[in-house]
């Protein structure tokens, strides 16, 4: 790519995310993502073929480093030996939590785009995922819990998602507010501490 057309991608690139975050992704306006670029139509399709895919270039690759982040401490705790889940419940996870934090932070706009501004896109449906992610290696634990002798009681199904849902709209608050880092380590910490007091809880344990 040579610097001319690095210097009118940067352009539209700045152009989308003002019009985004102004308006979200399903009002905004390609038509004024151009005009404010400064390119024409033309030269905006040689770049991308719909709004979709200039959104999916802006937050596609951050969406994806969060999620693997998220997917490989799910993954890193079940692969510990049974015995030993218990006593790490939550570090592993905890750890995860505060990198994908840091990551989020580097990446403000990008995770405000897809946080507050992506309905209508593939992204909007991220915390979902999670969720889902979530709840599934809730079920796992608790089948290690049985298999330890340590039972664990089924929990409702609705109040579970309820729950789960709570944790990560609470812990994505902290992005979306932009609160300054070091505050949001420290809530982040105490978010921790009482959800997985109240997870243990309500698991028997």
């Amino acid at each position: 790519m040579s610097e001319a057309e690095s210097t009118t991608l940067e352009m539209i690139h700045s152009a989308a995310k003002k019009e985004f975050i102004e308006k979200g992704f399903k009002s905004a306006s390609l038509r004024n993502i151009v005009k404010t670029a400064g390119v024409t139509t033309g030269a905006f399709y040689g770049y991308y073929d719909s709004k979709e895919k200039l959104f999916d270039a802006l937050v596609g690759q951050q969406y994806e480093t969060l999620m693997n982040c998220y997917r490989k401490a799910q993954q890193d705790f079940a692969q510990l030996p049974p015995e030993e889940q218990p006593e790490h419940m939550g570090d592993i996870s905890g750890r995860c939590m505060l990198d994908m934090l840091h990551y989020a932070y580097k990446h403000l706009d990008e995770f405000k785009l897809i946080l507050c501004c992506s309905e209508g896109t593939q992204y909007a449906g991220m915390i979902d995922e999670m969720v889902e992610i979530e709840i599934q290696s809730t079920h796992d634990y608790q089948a290690v819990l049985n298999s330890l002798g340590r039972p664990s009681p089924q929990i409702d199904t609705k109040l579970e998602h309820i729950l789960v849902t709570g944790m990560f709209n609470a812990y994505f608050e902290l992005v979306i507010h932009e609160m300054p880092l070091e505050q949001a380590e420290n809530y982040l910490t105490e978010l921790r501490e009482f959800y997985t007091a109240g997870w243990m809880k309500i698991m028997g344990q």
